[in-house]
């Protein structure tokens, strides 16, 4: 039977010298009973040279290449030229190659090599914790208790905390964290979030229906962005982004092949958004795609504006005149600091403009746990809200978010506890109070002690870091260095890495005006260290001016 089944597979597709060592012992068994028909018969030779005669890519098998020990290896069937073309167009400044070398000199730091510093800092990222914030106390009570409900039992932990774990476990499948959840989030969340809304919007309806739990904001961001993307061609959707924008905008633009609108903020004036400038924008994108949103970050990344409310009022008229879907990423709304300056949400002012625009503007807004006092970032805690989406839309979304399950239960409860914290008269107030207190006005003073610091520093210009965790300087960069470098912010801030141990990101990643040169650089880290840093980048800039002068 093994002599028959080898005989017709012989006929039709010849068996290579590879396959025969495969066989083993067993191939001369198999090849008893092949009869007359050697390795160089007639049709084995004819069989071989059909073959070939075709190409290994038409014959849809990967290329083999010789190995250095001489076996034959096959190609790997995903390859950079096989792979998703989108995703090679994908760029994420926040942690590109500056952030990589800063991790290598780290390395070799603790390796013993010698450097001109004796640290790498990083003011790359908004990562709170990392950069020393401490968690609020009563987050992470709640969080332990929920995660070692065996700890409910202990005296340490107050009474607010217990309850308020109790209320979060009896919310989960199983009484338990490690339960999946809907996918659109934990009921008891989504009413808690409508109710903060509502707290913060000075009574302004929300409905929990309308809310979603997210992975962090982007998560949600990124969501609604999948929901925009269609058509092709000159019909292909077109998104409006700041310049300077935050790169998860552009990164998920061009991993879903929609089209990227820049519309640029007016440094000279605070980093303010001007109409005029939106209409630009726009009627340049008609020509060649679909515009059809709009995205807004307030405060802003990574520039530190805080929009007023005329502006956002302007943004809403002309969202509603332009027929654009707006997206608000409003996620350092605690996070304000300039004299002068509030926050106002989206959803607000948009109802308060009356029927004509509540009614019919669609929008989305967006929220995290990452920012804003709480800074606690792994947990990927998130939600948005939609305002006047099309039910059948809703229900896609809904089908969407269910692919993935659900956001991360940890998540949605530290969520949960953001929204509706420690109350006067409980036991954990006070303590939260002073430590919500404590880390907001601490931001706010190293927001202005780096904007007075680096306004001393000749070839540097900040603007107000007015809210958010980010400073957006301008930097005068000789001529020489322009000329030596294909990307001359790029190049200062890897020779500053180099000479220092200060790692800032390059504001070509944010995208900026053209001609103009910037780093973003988080005021996150404690002040001791951000005072050493900001030392460091005055004396690194006057010593890369007068080297390229």
């Amino acid at each position: 039977m093994i002599q028959n089944l080898f005989y017709v597979s012989w006929g039709v597709c010849p068996l290579s010298h590879r396959h025969l060592q495969l066989l083993g012992p067993r191939r001369s068994v198999l090849l008893a009973g092949v009869g007359s028909r050697s390795l160089t018969s007639p049709l084995l030779s004819s069989s071989n040279r059909a073959l070939s005669s075709l190409s290994t890519t038409r014959r849809g098998l990967p290329k083999e290449k010789m190995s250095e020990n001489g076996m034959m290896s096959r190609a790997k069937v995903l390859t950079i030229d096989t792979m998703n073309p989108t995703v090679k167009k994908v760029e994420y400044a926040v942690r590109g190659p500056i952030v990589a070398r800063a991790v290598e000199l780290e390395r070799e730091l603790s390796e013993g090599m010698k450097k001109p510093f004796s640290e790498v800092i990083k003011a790359n990222i908004g990562d709170a914790h990392a950069m020393g914030q401490q968690p609020i106390t009563f987050f992470r009570q709640v969080l332990a208790l929920c995660s070692y409900p065996e700890l409910l039992s202990d005296s340490t932990f107050p009474e607010d905390a217990k309850s308020r774990a109790c209320s979060i476990l009896n919310s989960c499948g199983g009484n338990s964290m490690g339960s999946y959840s809907p996918s659109q989030g934990i009921e008891s969340v989504r009413q808690d979030v409508a109710r903060y809304i509502e707290r913060r919007d000075g009574g302004v309806p929300c409905d929990p229906d309308n809310i979603y739990l997210t992975t962090g904001a982007s998560d949600g961001i990124v969501t609604m962005l999948k929901l925009l993307v269609c058509g092709e061609g000159a019909t292909r959707a077109g998104v409006m982004i700041s310049i300077p924008q935050y790169p998860l905008y552009s990164a998920a633009l061009a991993e879903l092949g929609a089209v990227q609108i820049n519309y640029y903020l007016n440094e000279e004036k605070f980093w303010s958004l001007d109409i005029s400038e939106l209409q630009r924008a726009l009627d340049e994108a008609r020509l060649y795609c679909n515009p059809r949103a709009l995205c807004i970050i307030n405060p802003g990344n990574p520039t530190g504006q805080v929009q007023s409310r005329e502006c956002i009022e302007d943004v809403i008229r002309f969202a509603a005149q332009e027929r654009l879907f707006l997206m608000a990423d409003e996620v350092y709304q605690d996070n304000v600091y300039a004299e002068g300056c509030q926050f106002h949400s989206f959803k607000k002012v948009l109802f308060e403009m009356g029927p004509e625009y509540s009614e019919t503007v669609e929008l989305a807004s967006f929220h995290s746990t990452s920012k804003c006092y709480m800074g606690e970032c792994g947990f990927r805690g998130g939600y948005m809200e939609i305002i006047n989406m099309d039910d059948d839309v809703k229900a896609q979304l809904t089908k969407l978010l269910s692919v993935r399950l659900c956001p991360p239960v940890p998540g949605q409860a530290l969520m949960d506890l953001v929204v509706n914290p420690p109350q006067p008269g409980e036991p954990s107030y006070e303590r939260f109070i002073k430590e919500r207190t404590a880390t907001l006005s601490t931001l706010a003073e190293k927001a202005k002690l780096t904007e007075q610091v680096l306004n001393t520093v000749q070839g540097i210009s900040c603007n107000p870091v007015q809210g958010a965790m980010y400073s957006f300087p301008r930097i005068t960069i000789p001529e020489k260095a322009v000329k030596e470098a294909t990307q001359p912010d790029m190049f200062y801030c890897m020779k500053m890495l180099e000479e220092t141990g200060i790692c800032l990101v390059p504001g070509s990643g944010f995208g900026q005006r053209e001609g103009t040169y910037h780093f973003r650089m988080t005021i996150l880290p404690r002040t001791d260290k951000l005072k050493i840093l900001l030392n460091k980048v005055q004396e690194f800039h006057l010593k890369f001016t007068q080297q390229y002068s």
